[in-house]
């Protein structure tokens, strides 16, 4: 049976709930004449109050505020971040529109940030925010994130990361979900290899632990299929893509495994297919978004459609599942973007984490970060198996499937699921021992 959570008298302030045994050390103190109470209540959890969360669903619950940091604005990953917000939100009122979590509703909406990709913002938001929230629902970017890493880790700030750098396979404040790049690049080979028996593989990618990591992987996999490989950084810009698709022209390499943003990925494909190139693409999964289908000059439409593959974590917005039949009934009416699954995705651990600790009567930064490192399995209603890595900072536990998905001007989110779950030799293989952006 789950403990009951113990409700603290009301003060001026609000304060957390304390667990049994915590509640009757302050009450002997007390008693002592000595300890917090002489200051009229116990220590505060960030983020954790007694009084009910703005526009409560449940106003006799308490309230847990998360924290959102995303690139809501202008930076070259706004397309996902947007819809990654507007699901996780509506992860959360589902949440509370079903009596909440062991006595508290969960508010995801009043410390939202926009990073607009930026370290030095994401480092703003994060000292604005890092005081007033229990946990962050989101901390989108790799380069980002890891900025803030020292300071998570002193503040023992559980996170859900919007990115799958490998890097996170080695932290334990992190609830990751899904395949990391470096997994996912490998099996993107690994299937050019066995579907198309490619001799040649190109990597266009961001530096760092984005690009970066998934050029790494899809280094390992050619070196381990005896493929001829090419490594091209590229900065961000629609503008600045001019040199990595020279060398795509003038290599021409069986396969270019992308791992850019949406919008230079289009630029990428347009323009090589437009002088000429007729290889194969094969894109990580934050390079596609279905405006890629709106693209009408024919050498890259053309291409989209025929030639490109999104490799992706998980399935599609449209998939039968419960969890994407209640996703897109949380979400209501919208246009449909795989940007949602993904919001949506990642906070099943995040639920489980919490439920976890109220369950134990460990309501705090150090109790949710005790209860990831032994979180064990996560029921996402099917959009996942529950076989996930379940031991944060352990590379050995990764969960290492992937998709792939094909355009498809008839699919909601414009691409369908053309090859299920599968995890390629590669990857099925490989022992991780450093993040694979740093081998790359």
């Amino acid at each position: 049976m789950r403990p009951t959570p113990v409700r603290p008298p009301r003060t001026r302030t609000s304060w957390p709930r304390l667990g049994s045994a915590a509640a009757a050390l302050v009450l002997a103190l007390a008693a002592c004449g000595g300890g917090p109470q002489d200051k009229g209540a116990a220590a505060p959890v960030p983020g954790v109050t007694d009084e009910p969360c703005p526009k409560a669903v449940n106003p006799d619950n308490g309230c847990i505020y998360l924290g959102i940091i995303s690139d809501l604005s202008s930076g070259p990953f706004s397309s996902l971040g947007k819809p990654i917000t507007m699901a996780q939100q509506a992860f959360w009122r589902r949440v509370n529109q079903q009596g909440g979590i062991g006595g508290y509703d969960i508010d995801a909406t009043t410390y939202v940030r926009d990073n607009k990709y930026d370290v030095a913002t994401h480092k703003r938001a994060y000292q604005e925010i890092r005081t007033k929230v229990l946990a962050l629902a989101q901390t989108l970017g790799s380069p980002t994130t890891a900025a803030v890493l020292p300071q998570m880790r002193a503040d023992k700030m559980v996170a859900a990361p919007a990115s799958w750098t490998s890097l996170w396979e080695f932290e334990d404040v992190l609830i990751k979900s899904g395949t990391n790049y470096c997994f996912e690049a490998m099996n993107a080979v690994d299937h050019a290899v066995e579907a198309w028996g490619i001799d040649s593989v190109m990597a266009v990618h961001y530096p760092g632990d984005y690009g970066g990591d998934a050029a790494g992987g899809a280094r390992i996999a050619a070196e381990r299929n005896r493929l001829k490989f090419t490594d091209v950084p590229t900065p961000t810009g629609a503008d600045k893509q001019r040199p990595a698709i020279d060398k795509i022209v003038k290599e021409s390499p069986d396969l270019v495994l992308l791992s850019t943003s949406p919008r230079d990925t289009a630029v990428l494909i347009g323009q090589a297919a437009a002088r000429g190139y007729r290889g194969r693409f094969i894109g990580s999964s934050p390079s596609w978004t279905k405006e890629l289908l709106g693209i009408k000059t024919r050498p890259a439409a053309e291409a989209i459609r025929t030639r490109f593959l999104q490799a992706a974590p998980w399935k599609p917005f449209a998939t039968d599942t419960p969890g994407h039949a209640a996703m897109r009934a949380a979400l209501g009416k919208v246009d449909p973007n795989d940007a949602y699954t993904t919001g949506w995705i990642w906070s099943y651990p995040l639920k489980t984490v919490l439920q976890k600790a109220i369950d134990q009567n460990r309501l705090t930064r150090a109790g949710l970060y005790q209860t990831l490192r032994n979180l064990g399995a996560v029921d996402y209603e099917g959009m996942l198996s529950t076989e996930r890595g379940a031991y944060p900072g352990v590379a050995a536990t990764s969960f290492r499937a992937t998709t792939l998905n094909v355009p498809d001007d008839n699919a909601h989110t414009g691409v369908r699921t053309a090859r299920d779950f599968f995890t390629g030799p590669t990857a099925r293989r490989h022992v991780m021992t450093e993040p694979c952006f740093k081998a790359s």
